[in-house]
């Protein structure tokens, strides 16, 4: 070769060389510019089947990076065959907007030590794009013997596909991990994969359930799908989602409902990749209202339209879980072994068999010759703690409309809805399998009013209907080691009762109310409780109790959330509603499981101490009679006595007779003789100090009660208020006593402060801005504003829900109640009670943020003069300063009285 001949070779590769630098750049612009498009179409609504598309998109790519590659030809593609491989959701062809580009980088020999450039050139110029790339670079035998080692290598080669390269090389691959791995490790792999899909379940919750749900990795969520694609791939030897009707896994209707479940999901997932910029599957309640916009939901028949949105999402999240745990249970069944005798049996009812550990129809024409089959095969498999198989779950859904009127008030098929009802629950929820069926709203038609139905705040995790099966399933854990109570109290109850069956209706059916979304749900529901059991054939004395128990599920936890329980006249109002003890004992139990099956912000150790103390307060008086007050009397003479036994000089028990002489009657009758002491040196301890406090930690509740000891004054519990919320100190509760000699003695129920590690610096911190509040020497309002503008739109769920302030004047003979419900915010109590000081009323009683319903704070106050304030222009004037100050902190766009 001449020198001119040498030249020109040398400018040929700059100008090949050049064009493939051009190209791989021209490669990675259409890459951005196709997605922007794609993504623009999907929001739009013009481009449906973005996960395919958009895969195709990333495929191009790749395949033009293989072409133009300035590295590949240097690795020696013949010597050393290698192939892109795409691994996990990109290799499933479902690529949504951000989630991560799954990749293998696969070589037959021997991984190149240019490999490095490789990845530089094809995945680095992904990054500029925001992409999460996860990529692998491995040789076929290391490949192969990694996987063998880890099945979290494994799993994702089970959705391998083929991109570019060496396509042998991706034959050879997924030949070796049949042969050298799925083959002769099926069950081990299987059994793998369920347990770790029980761990996923324990760790990200119910998402089909969940208020914020996680898309992904809850149950419900697209996990599901994949671990039953993975058995199904590793058992079945399927290659693609179509071949789960093709190879018998899922019946045709079964698919088609799959497809439109992931369809759904994935929509939901993509549009809130998009709201948040990122990779993101839990879906928080700041993006729901504008999910619910985006996909074009509407108000109808009274429902929100994100209510309507959440209620479809959980319908496809929750078929999804059935499908996913019938398939993981009969896989299980499928790896057990059974001898001739148990393979296959009769059960005692005609038409009815089991194989392999589930319950079949023998055959469908044994539904048409006897349709109560389709309650018995629920009432066998409770007794014979029996799962239903998939086919039996189709035949009931496809035989459902056999559930007609006769049927639904046969006595025989009542009698086995009872026993399904008060039989022990296995492992599988039986009356979950009766919803999703179809024939509980078939059984009961007055349930398909409440199917999915959400109630759209924080405190109701489930919607209506599966709130109300676990509400049954809470009640028949009391007295069980699954015991949620972790108290003797509600199981000693529910094994005395007479007769179970009524609590347990009543469970099934408290909040049957809220299929109409408007307020008093539970007069409603009392009215379609007493038609259920009436149509079911009950006498009326049963028909009257389950009624009662509906229209009052709620008399417990308002009273003793919303009310002062240590006030005697708070019990005997409560005891005159209920009347008789067997109702308040079935009442409480309802009470107990509708708090429980709710949510944790609705039960915790607080709440249920206040309901059990209001409940034993009111049993007392339904067995003893009405409090007389000789015997209040005779309480407070056993406390003097106690305190002043306590006194260690003469000097000391003239001083306790003296400020005995000064206790209100409602201090004297409420505080324990130990409290009593304590607080008398805690009084002794001021001298002329602003204020001091005393800080004690629960034992069984990681709660504070902070006692504070103060010059009483106007305000004084609405600077206290701003001084917790300014230092992050969430309030449970308060209870106000004024001594006669003018001091306040103020007991806050309380959250510690966030960082429990520096506690004392944080409380100290507090008694230094409490000690400049009561001084004048700080604003408190201008430092409130700060910290709380910080928080406004912060995710805090606003419900939609109007503000509203009621003022009670019945319930309490000494005190004006009120009532303010309203989306919660920090700073709230500090807001409300500043708005009482400024109507010149003083707090007596302050019961903080009851979340059964909606935030809910409750006071006791009388005016400056120490009357009740009872005119309709006073209330009129609570009502608009309370409301004008909410909505002045923000909180709503919407306030009513």
């Amino acid at each position: 070769m001449n020198v001119f001949d040498h030249y020109n070779t040398k400018e040929v590769n700059k100008i090949v060389l050049r064009d493939r630098e051009q190209q791989l750049t021209n490669a990675s612009m259409r890459l951005r510019k196709r997605r922007r498009q794609l993504e623009d179409d999907f929001l739009s609504g013009k481009e449906m089947d973005f996960l395919l598309l958009h895969t195709r998109i990333l495929d191009d790519y790749f395949c033009e990076t293989f072409e133009h590659s300035i590295v590949g030809p240097r690795i020696g593609i013949n010597k050393n065959p290698y192939a892109i491989i795409a691994l996990g959701g990109y290799g499933r062809e479902e690529q949504c907007i951000h989630s991560d580009v799954d990749l293998l980088l696969l070589f037959k020999d021997h991984v190149p030590n240019t490999a490095e450039d490789l990845v530089r050139e094809v995945v680095y110029p992904l990054w500029d794009h925001g992409l999460e790339i996860g990529h692998s670079t491995r040789s076929l035998r290391e490949c192969i013997r990694m996987a063998g080692k880890d099945y979290e290598i494994l799993t994702p080669l089970l959705d391998a596909r083929f991109i570019c390269g060496i396509s042998p090389l991706y034959t050879e691959l997924i030949k070796q991990v049949r042969e050298k791995l799925l083959n002769k490790n099926t069950e081990k792999i299987i059994s793998w994969l369920i347990e770790k899909n029980r761990d996923r379940h324990e760790r990200f919750g119910d998402s089909s359930f969940l208020l914020e749900p996680n898309l992904k990795e809850g149950r419900g969520g697209l996990r599901d799908y994949h671990t039953l694609l993975w058995i199904a791939k590793i058992s079945g030897q399927i290659k693609q989602k179509r071949d789960l009707e093709f190879s018998g896994f899922l019946s045709h209707h079964e698919y088609e409902s799959l497809t439109e479940a992931l369809a759904f999901i994935w929509s939901v997932r993509n549009r809130l990749h998009h709201m948040t910029g990122r990779k993101c599957d839990q879906l928080h309640f700041e993006y729901q209202i504008r999910m619910a916009g985006a996909m074009k939901y509407e108000e109808k028949n009274g429902l929100q339209p994100v209510n309507r949105f959440l209620g479809c999402l959980h319908e496809q999240m929750e078929f999804l879980k059935q499908q996913h745990l019938t398939f993981i249970y009969e896989m299980e069944i499928k790896t057990k072994k059974f001898s001739k005798k148990n393979f296959m049996k009769d059960m005692g009812v005609d038409g009815l068999i089991i194989k392999k550990g589930i319950l079949f129809f023998k055959a469908p024409e044994a539904i048409l010759n006897c349709p109560e089959l389709l309650i018995k095969i629920f009432e066998e498999s409770v007794l014979g703690k029996v799962p239903l198989g998939n086919e039996a779950r189709r035949l009931i859904k496809d035989f459902a409309h056999l559930v007609d009127e006769n049927f639904i008030r046969s006595e025989s098929a009542v009698r086995s809805f009872e026993r399904i009802l008060e039989e022990p629950s296995p492992r599988f929820k039986l009356l979950e399998d009766m919803l999703h069926t179809g024939f509980l709203p078939r059984f009961i038609p007055e349930f398909q009013s409440v199917l999915n139905r959400i109630q759209y705040d924080e405190y109701h995790l489930y919607p209506v209907d599966k709130h109300m099966l676990r509400t049954v399933q809470t009640v028949k854990k009391f007295g069980t080691q699954e015991d949620p109570t972790n108290h003797p109290l509600c199981g000693k109850i529910y094994n005395e009762l007479k007769d179970r069956k009524i609590v347990l209706w009543a469970a099934l059916l408290h909040d049957i109310g809220k299929g109409v979304p408007e307020h008093g749900h539970s007069e409603r529901g009392e009215l379609i409780a007493r038609n259920i059991m009436e149509t079911k054939g009950y006498p009326q004395k049963i028909v009257d109790t389950v009624g009662y128990l509906v229209k009052e599920h709620l008399l417990l936890a308002k009273t003793a959330t919303r009310r002062d329980i240590n006030d005697e006249e708070t019990s005997i109002n409560c005891a005159r509603r209920v009347r008789d003890p067997e109702r308040l004992r079935m009442l409480y139990l309802l009470t107990v499981a509708d708090s429980i099956s709710t949510g944790p912000k609705a039960w915790n150790e607080w709440t249920a101490t206040l309901i059990r103390s209001l409940f034993l307060k009111v049993l007392n008086i339904l067995k003893k009679g009405e409090l007389a007050s000789s015997e209040a009397l005779e309480i407070v003479e056993k406390k003097r006595s106690m305190v002043i036994s306590l006194a260690k000089s003469t000097q000391e028990l003239s001083e306790l007779e003296k400020l005995f002489n000064f206790m209100s009657p409602r201090y004297l009758l409420w505080a324990p003789s130990e409290e009593m002491y304590n607080h008398i040196k805690l009084f002794n301890k001021r001298g002329d100090k602003p204020f001091v406090w005393d800080i004690v930690q629960a034992h069984d509740t990681d709660t504070r009660t902070v006692t504070i000891c103060a010059q009483d004054a106007p305000g004084l519990i609405s600077k206290i208020a701003g001084v917790f919320t300014l230092n992050g100190i969430n309030i449970l509760d308060v209870q106000v006593f004024t001594w006669r000699n003018n001091i306040a003695l103020d007991i806050f129920k309380v959250q510690p402060p966030p960082d429990q590690v520096f506690e004392d610096e944080r409380w100290a911190r507090a008694a230094g801005h409490l000690t400049d509040a009561l001084t004048g020497k700080i604003n408190l309002k201008e430092a409130l504003k700060e910290k709380l503008s910080s928080h406004r739109g912060s995710g805090l769920l606003k419900t939609g829900r109007n503000s509203r302030v009621e003022v009670d004047n019945e319930s309490s003979s000494f005190f004006t109640i009120i009532e303010v419900f309203t989306d919660d915010f920090p700073g709230l109590l500090h807001c409300i009670t500043d708005a009482l000081f400024s109507c010149k009323l003083d707090i007596w009683v302050a019961k903080i943020a009851t979340k059964v319903d909606q935030v809910v704070d409750v006071f006791y106050v009388r005016d400056f003069d120490g009357q009740k304030v009872d005119t309709l222009e006073q209330e009129a004037m609570i009502k608009e300063t309370i409301l004008s100050t909410l909505a002045n902190n923000g909180n709503n766009e919407r306030l009513r009285e």
